[in-house]
């Protein structure tokens, strides 16, 4: 699942490079560029239930805001 956050985390900072204007349009770009950071940098000091909590708590809103670009 890691790996997953880490994907979305490097896919949102290239849009930032690439086309930053979409950024607005994805509440909370930066906590997830900085959570991508995290896992990559301090992978050995992640707590599984941080990992779980993101899931739980924010997935919902970064899918909300991805399908409304995608209308």
């Amino acid at each position: 699942m890691e790996r997953k956050f880490e994907i979305m985390g490097e896919a949102l900072n290239r849009i930032k490079r690439d086309e930053p204007e979409l950024l607005q349009h994805i509440r909370d770009h930066r906590d997830i560029i900085s959570f991508r950071n995290i896992l990559v940098h301090g992978y050995d000091a992640i707590d599984n239930r941080v990992v779980w909590g993101v899931v739980a708590e924010d997935l919902d809103n970064l899918l909300a805001d991805i399908d409304h670009l995608l209308l």
